[in-house]
């Protein structure tokens, strides 16, 4: 999370510019008591995709997907400090999702011989436990 140079990497890699990235302290809802309500230990990250410096390819694919600026939240924890390093990595899990292409279709495939095999035995199987359902023939 410290930025090296100005820069920021995500788990996968990408270099993020530490100026888009914004922190925010608030009080925590909730139970707590006194601490709860002097302390700001909530805590908001917001990284703006537009001035992340990303490549456009991967900025287009973020806004796509989940808009012009990443944020996360976090208020798990009593300390800001835990509730920073929380926050810091859904954002960073959140953008590295955003960045990731989508997996290309699968590509359709014959089902094995095998496959055909359980499914006709399934289906005889079916079949013959409905045939046990009915009543005898009186025909004779």
């Amino acid at each position: 999370m410290d930025p090296i140079d100005g820069v920021v990497l995500t788990p996968r890699g990408r270099r993020v510019a530490a100026n888009a990235v914004t922190w925010q302290a608030t009080r925590s809802g909730g139970p707590g008591g006194q601490h709860a309500n002097t302390s700001d230990t909530a805590v908001t990250v917001s990284i703006d995709v537009a001035v992340a410096g990303l490549p456009d390819v991967v900025t287009e694919r973020i806004i796509a997907s989940v808009g012009p600026v990443v944020t996360a939240s976090s208020s798990a924890s009593r300390s800001q400090w835990r509730n920073r390093q929380l926050a810091w990595e859904a954002a960073m899990r959140r953008l590295d999702e955003a960045a990731t292409p989508p997996a290309p279709p699968r590509a359709r495939t014959r089902p094995s011989r095998g496959a055909r095999e359980e499914r006709l035995r399934d289906k005889r199987h079916s079949a013959e436990r409905k045939q046990a359902r009915r009543r005898p023939s009186t025909d004779e």
